[in-house]
């Protein structure tokens, strides 16, 4: 879904490929002149806190070309930093036994390209969260067998007939996948579809940011630093409507910054961060879900931020898009896809193709 001030071309289809996201990106870096604000092909080596004579708080940023190996790296200070290095970029691959031992091959989703690659193969996806399932779906076109391990309720859309779900993994072994139901699975790949790894290598340990199992801390309302209020982050939330998300997201953080929006105390800060943590828990989800935002808690916490920060909130008619997607999309994955969306007046109109 588009940020609210840049639509997507009207020419693409609703489901569109990560080439058209990446083309829609460039075309808003140029519709806004964002290029003349961006230093691109720079890597940030290190941000550290400062506290000045005065007791503020400022960042020393430094960085280096990476095009000139001979160029020396570069420092400058700044009154606040915001982070948006987003999370899909460290893969995390779980520690199971045996997995040296086996001698099929295996990778990560983020490595996954074309189906074509696994022609006449068994391949086992493990994870069934979106891209599990989207990258089992796409090899049944070409693999000869897909299963799909993952420890959630069962899918209850109609699946291929080469696609297979099984529980999850207890080990390997030379030639197979070993289940926890005792069966054993010859497989010729694996593919972990097991998402990604939080990772801030740049921030000191000044910065006073601690990463435990999927849980940023101390994130007040998973973007403001609560302990370094002038040190923000951008898109930690998963499972959201992303660009809406992250434009209520950065309006939040330029409220905290300009001082249009007074935050809370650091203890009530930390109250509150310590409650969203607890109720999710109580709710029954994992510590590593600390900034998963399923169901109704995204347009929760879009409501809560937007109303803190006393700006507009994620419009209701894509929130009802969204929704319906989301519910065509787990209750047919054969065809929630040949249908095209488009929004008309305060509501949406689905058009089969």
């Amino acid at each position: 879904m588009a940020f609210p001030d840049f639509h997507f071309s009207q020419n693409l289809p609703s489901f569109i490929t990560h080439t058209n996201v990446k083309d829609y990106l460039i075309d808003y870096a140029n519709n806004f002149g964002l290029y003349a604000h961006s230093k691109l092909k720079t890597q940030i080596e290190r941000v550290e806190m400062i506290t000045t004579n005065t007791g503020s708080i400022k960042w020393c940023v430094t960085y280096k070309d990476v095009e000139d190996s001979s160029a020396p790296s570069t420092s400058e200070t700044y009154d606040s930093v915001v982070v948006c290095n987003g999370h899909y970029s460290i893969p995390n691959i779980p520690e199971i036994p045996g997995l040296k031992q086996f001698e099929g091959s295996f990778l990560h989703s983020h490595d996954y390209r074309v189906p074509e690659v696994f022609k006449g193969k068994t391949v086992l996806c493990l994870g069934g969260g979106a891209s599990g399932i989207d990258i089992a779906m796409d090899l049944t076109s070409q693999a000869k067998k897909v299963f799909l391990s993952h420890r959630g309720k069962q899918i209850t859309s109609p699946l291929p007939e080469n696609l297979e779900e099984t529980v999850e993994i207890k080990s390997f072994s030379e030639n197979f996948v070993n289940l926890k139901d005792g069966r054993d699975l010859e497989v010729d790949t694996v593919i972990f579809c097991t998402g990604y790894k939080y990772d801030f290598p740049f921030l000191t340990k000044e910065c006073n940011l601690n990463i435990t199992d999927g849980r940023v801390y101390p994130l007040f309302k998973h973007i403001v630093h609560a302990k370094h209020p002038s040190l923000n982050f951008i898109g930690v939330t998963k499972k959201v409507c992303p660009f809406p998300t992250f434009h209520c997201q950065v309006q939040f953080m330029m409220a905290n910054l300009d001082g249009s929006m007074k935050l809370p105390s650091y203890e009530e800060m930390l109250q509150d961060i310590e409650k969203d943590y607890e109720t999710r828990r109580n709710e029954g989800m994992p510590h590593r879900h600390t900034h998963t935002m399923v169901g109704r808690k995204q347009w929760d916490y879009n409501d809560d931020i937007t109303s803190m920060a006393e700006t507009r909130p994620i419009s209701k008619q894509v929130r009802d898009l969204f929704d319906k997607i989301h519910y065509t999309r787990i209750n047919n994955l054969l065809e929630y896809k040949k249908y095209n969306y488009y929004l008309k007046n305060d509501n949406y109109v689905g058009v089969q193709n």
